[in-house]
């Protein structure tokens, strides 16, 4: 969005692992993408931790698919997840998603309050977080999917859907 927030950026991501990590630390250490227009892939290859070099280097990627899928391999996690330092970067891996709403202040009229909701979250285990193993994320159908009314009353999600014969969805 046009809005960059601390606390979006905390809240909207899809972190295959979210660490401080130091592209910088080795001329081998990168971070590549490919876009081939049915997947985006970011790769992080051979990247440190900062300050904790020592522990080796790391290596994941996350594919996200034109469907919907995303899948996050790791390839080479020197270390369980569980043993890396969060007290100078949060240490997360999963998806997640919010938005902001600016509303007037009461207190200051010409300005605007940020209200942050987030509204949806997946956390993965971390101690699953292994050399060689990967996680995959499939998008649950939703009401936008139906092309008739008869799709849509029929179906079977788990949400309160209906038909709006105004607008054909």
């Amino acid at each position: 969005g046009d809005v960059i927030h601390r606390m979006l950026t905390a809240t909207q991501y899809i972190a295959p692992l979210m660490a401080n990590f130091n592209p910088s630390y080795s001329r081998n250490s990168t971070v590549q993408y490919l876009d081939n227009g049915t997947v985006f892939v970011v790769q992080w290859d051979k990247v440190y931790l900062q300050g904790k070099e020592d522990m080796g280097s790391f290596t994941f990627q996350a594919a996200l698919h034109s469907t919907g899928r995303i899948v996050f391999g790791y390839k080479e996690i020197p270390v369980p997840v569980l043993q890396i330092s969060a007290t100078q970067h949060p240490v997360k891996a999963g998806l997640s998603d919010a938005f902001m709403i600016l509303n007037p202040s009461p207190d200051v009229p010409e300005s605007r309050r940020r209200t942050i909701y987030e509204y949806h979250r997946v956390e993965l285990d971390t101690s699953k977080i292994t050399n060689m193993s990967a996680v995959e994320f499939t998008p649950l159908p939703t009401c936008l999917q139906h092309q008739s009314c008869e799709m849509c009353v029929t179906s079977e999600l788990t949400f309160n859907c209906s038909w709006c014969h105004v607008l054909q969805r």
